[in-house]
Parts: structure tokens; sequence; C-alpha cells
């Protein structure tokens, strides 16, 4: 059985782009290979060093993340500052990671740009703790979006590195989770292309949003005129709603709303409600359980804790052991 890394940055709430995004797929992955899923509040301290809702962040992403899918009896869920041997890893990595490859790092030159304010040293050796997580617990697979490409390159490097100059075949190679096909991109009620609360939040529908909240949302969503002639391509806006049409609605609902754009006679409300109405039956289960595990607390601490002394244990045989290859030894 093959071992996956993967991290989940501790951002408030969940919302439907990552459900059909990453946690889908965190959910296949779990009953196939012995997962490790962290959420990653040090990583998040790079961009937010002094974040007032950090904490409760984590517990929502802990709790939403169980709710749509995730089983802590079949894998290990954890919070990241809860297993310190991530941080010594990451020190004995940094020893043979070189200033000028971390200032090359596309990600670190886009940081910079957008907060130059904070161009913080975790920020420059944000790779390495990265690759610390998946080193820590020898991971073969990590999945990984377009942008965190190049961190994956540089684990690998990283790994060879350390087994090179220590002449010892210690770290495996990990390599990109090829997921079987293409990820769905869910598209923004704003007409923008992905759904990211980063832009606009009233663009996103979340797990943990009510019933009428997203009723609201969705009759907000943006339209045009419609068409004026048939086989008139349609707006991004428009496109989007039917993309969103397409990932929860039935087959039939969304054929008859295309033939309707076709004829030109397509009423966008009445396609709204319809949208409403199949996003809210689709994310009910979930939101439902959402629910029910805030009130649990007592289990929410009993997951964290359990994962991180599952997740300790694989970390301190990591760090064991590289210590003993470089040489570092107790007196």
């Amino acid at each position: 059985m093959e071992r996956v890394v993967s991290g989940i940055r501790p951002t408030g709430f969940l919302h439907l782009g990552n459900y059909f995004g990453a946690l889908r797929n965190f959910i296949k992955m779990q009953e196939e290979n012995e997962c490790f899923f962290f959420i990653a509040d040090y990583h998040s301290l790079t961009t937010h060093p002094t974040p007032k809702d950090l904490q409760s962040n984590v517990r929502n992403i802990l709790i939403e993340y169980i709710a749509a899918g995730l089983d802590p009896e079949k894998a290990t869920i954890y919070v990241q500052s809860d297993v310190p041997q991530v941080c010594e890893l990451s020190l004995l990595l940094s020893m043979n990671v070189y200033i000028g490859e971390l200032q090359r790092v596309a990600s670190f030159k886009e940081k910079v740009r957008r907060q130059p304010d904070n161009v913080n040293a975790g920020l420059l050796t944000y790779p390495v703790l990265m690759a610390a997580d998946i080193l820590l617990h020898r991971a073969d697979k990590v999945p990984v979006g377009k942008d965190q490409e190049q961190h994956l390159e540089m684990t690998r490097d990283f790994a060879q590195r350390f087994n090179r100059i220590y002449k010892n075949e210690y770290f495996k190679l990990p390599m990109a989770y090829n997921f079987g096909g293409e990820l769905v991109k869910i598209p923004g009620l704003d007409g923008s292309t992905k759904m990211s609360k980063s832009d606009n939040e009233n663009s996103c529908i979340y797990l943990s949003d009510a019933p009428e909240v997203i009723r609201k949302k969705v009759m907000k969503a943006v339209s045009d005129s419609g068409p004026t002639e048939p086989g008139q391509p349609k707006t991004q806006a428009v496109e989007n709603l039917f993309q969103l049409m397409k990932a929860v609605s039935a087959p039939d609902t969304l054929q008859y709303f295309e033939e309707q754009y076709q004829n030109c006679a397509i009423r966008y409300g009445d396609m709204k409600k319809q949208l409403a109405a199949d996003m809210i039956a689709f994310v009910q289960p979930v939101y439902e359980r959402i629910l029910e595990l805030r009130e649990q607390d007592d289990y929410i601490r009993k997951v964290a804790r359990e994962g991180a002394e599952r997740a300790r244990e694989s970390a301190a045989k990591t760090v064991r052991e590289v210590r003993e290859i470089i040489g570092i030894k107790s007196f």
C-alpha cells in the first residue's frame, strides 16, 4: 500500500470548488492508500503572521473535511503544529538547501509582489517546510495543484541531495498523485472562471451554507439578457451557470435548460431557482453532518489527538533515522 501525504490550509470554510477539487479525490485516496492529511497551520503563518481566527479555522476545516467524507479510521488526519518533528526535519533539510534556489521559486516571487511589506524568512523557506511535511512520512505520492508542482519537484531535489550527500538511499522521491482523469473545475457565481473566496465570498457556495443562504446567492448570480439567435455562444457568466448545473443537477435537467437556451426561450430566473434547489439537495447531507459535528467537541478533539499520535509515531521514526544518518547522536 502506497503512502500519500497532503496538506490542507486552514482558510475558513470549504466551498463547492474545494469539494469537486481536492476533497472528493481525498475521499477516494483513503480507500486504497495509507493517507496522511494534515491541516497546515504553520504554512498559513507565512502570509498571515498574526491570524485572529487560526484556531477556529483549524476546527472548521477539520469538521468540514470529516463531514464531507474523510474518515479518521481510514486516514491519519492531524494538525501540522501538533507534530513538532516537522520543524526539526525542516531545519535538517535546510542545511543542504541554497538561498538562490529558494529565491527563484515562482510562488515566492509572486508573494513578494503581492505582500512587499511581509517578505519573511518563512515565506522564503516555505518549500523546505513543505518538503519536510512530505518526507516526514516517507511519502510515495503527493496530490498537488498546478501552483504546487514546482514545490514537489524541489522536494524530490532535496530528498535526492540528502541521499547523495550522506550516501544513503533513505528518502523516496515522491511522485505527483494522478487522479486518473481531468479534475472538475467549479466556476464562481460572479462570472469568474474559478470559485474562490479570495476574490468574492458571495461567488462561493460553502458546504456550511444554510439552504436560504444558498438560494439567495444563486438568485443573485451574474447572467445576461439572454440569447437573441439560435447557436449564440454563451457569455462566461451564463456558461458558469450551466457548468454549476452540470455538477449538481440531473442530466435531463441540464438538457432541458440547454434546449431552452438554444431555442432563445430561456428564463434565467427559472434556471437559477432550479439550480438553487439542486445545490441545496447536493450539499444537504454534508451541511447536516457539519451541524452535528459542531456540537461534538469531545469527538473532534479525539480525532485531532489520535491523528497527532499516529503522525508523531511515523515522524519520530523518520527523524530518529535521519539524525543517525547525519551523525547526530545523543551523549
